[in-house]
């Protein structure tokens, strides 16, 4: 074979490598990803990062403002809300703050625009969760054309891609517990927000229209008093189904709720522990608990109605508090507990297989994630950990930037972005 065929054939290879690559580089839309549960289908993410050589960091950028709301990934772009108030405040707890959304280039960080969404009517002194991550605590959701925003202040717009506001609405009447935690899901043409009130009698699920932000349908929840959750889409028996997680009266009857996403119809219900972990959904199963103490319960999602007598599979133990949620990864479920250990249970009966201590993880509050080679990410900018998937607890490495916070990761195109207390970081490895 002649150097000028071997050649070829060598370009052709790299071209065909460079486009399976591509091909398996994903959008990170959502609060935890494309499928809502931290899966990621990639295989080149980094395992380290970090330390004083800053090992496999791409790029650091300035976080205009603060929050816990998760950054989200479309393209070469990157999405991160946050709240921010001017030097001139000096007693924020009666000041609403300014609402931030922040637009970056993924490829260096820099800052593309900084829009500006007027606050909604709820103002809150106490949130519980450090200065200002109250009101930016929900994670942005994004269709490629525009992205969807809630802020703790109870109001909900939409962004285009230039950050030129399209729509805005309040979330009324706003009795919020303390304040709006569930992050916008798209689903169809509707953008849909888990309202949970401290007056039970306005709790609801709605679906807001993308397009204008009209409401398609809302779904009343009298049964619920609060939840941080966010809504999970799942596909069950060929029919698509939205499961909301939140805590209310009666000892949580309606824990659990299962809802049609086309039209806000009931479908059914379970007790149990819901609050702020949202669900997550393999082998026919649906585990959730609240995060806050109390049992998981793992729910066959094919039942209709009550169904905590005929379709719980299994009870989990009682936890310690821990905001994140869960994850399942093959035939197992983890769970990051509040003593900062990760558990490995049984997808099919909750049966523990091992647990390992994480000494020094800076959040218990960021949910972990998954790529396809089965690699646990409990990662923030702060001390984070990396785990092989499997029967035996396996810890790949220990990362530290410094920069503790409690944003779950983005992952997109061999990159993970994280939010920090002072940046917003990407990591990942060299290209050749």
């Amino acid at each position: 074979m002649s150097g000028t065929r071997v050649a070829a054939l060598a370009t052709m290879a790299s071209v065909w490598l460079a486009v399976a690559a591509a091909s398996l580089a994903e959008n990170w839309p959502q609060f935890r990803g494309p499928t809502g549960q931290g899966h990621s289908r990639e295989s080149d993410l980094p395992v380290r990062w970090g330390g004083p050589e800053r090992l496999n960091v791409l790029w650091e950028a300035p976080l205009v403002g603060q929050g816990h709301a998760s950054p989200i990934v479309w393209g070469e772009r990157v999405f991160v809300c946050t709240v921010h108030w001017p030097a001139e405040v000096q007693k924020r707890e009666t000041v609403m703050p300014e609402h931030h959304v922040l637009c970056y280039d993924a490829r260096d960080g820099k800052l593309v625009w900084d829009a500006k969404v007027p606050a909604g009517p709820w103002l809150r002194s106490d949130f519980r969760s450090g200065p200002g991550g109250g009101y930016a605590a929900p994670t942005p959701a994004t269709d490629g054309k525009r992205v969807y925003v809630a802020f703790g202040s109870a109001v909900l717009a939409a962004l285009d891609f230039e950050g030129k506001l399209v729509w805005r609405r309040e979330l009324t009447p706003a009795s919020f517990d303390v304040t709006v935690g569930s992050s916008p899901v798209l689903c169809g043409s509707n953008v849909i927000l888990l309202c949970a009130m401290a007056q039970r009698k306005d709790s609801h699920l709605a679906a807001f229209e993308a397009a204008g932000g009209e409401v398609a349908w809302r779904t009343p929840m009298p049964e619920t008093a609060f939840g941080h959750s966010t809504p999970l889409l799942i596909r069950v028996n060929g029919k698509d189904q939205l499961i909301a997680v939140a805590s209310g009266a009666a000892a949580s009857s309606h824990a659990c709720q299962s809802f049609d996403p086309a039209d806000g119809k009931r479908l059914w219900w379970c007790r149990g522990a819901g609050d702020v972990a949202s669900a997550v959904f393999g082998g026919g199963l649906v585990y959730f608990d609240s995060g806050r103490g109390g049992k998981g319960v793992a729910v066959d999602a094919g039942g209709s109605g009550e169904v905590t007598a005929t379709h719980v599979r299994w009870n989990g133990p009682s936890l310690p508090q821990s905001l994140a949620s869960p994850l399942i990864v093959g035939p197992h479920v983890y769970r990051l507990r509040g003593n900062a250990s990760l558990e490995c249970w049984k997808l099919a009966d909750g049966s523990v297989v091992w647990s390992q201590k994480l000494e020094g993880l800076s959040s218990t509050w960021a949910s972990p994630v998954a790529d396809a080679k089965g690699r646990i990410y409990v990662a923030t900018a702060g001390k984070s950990y990396v785990l092989q998937a499997g029967a035996e607890p396996r810890v790949l490495a220990v990362n530290d930037l410094g920069d503790g916070n409690h944003p779950s990761p983005a992952v997109s195109n061999g990159r993970i972005f994280l939010v920090g207390a002072k940046s917003v970081w990407c990591v990942g490895n060299p290209k050749p």
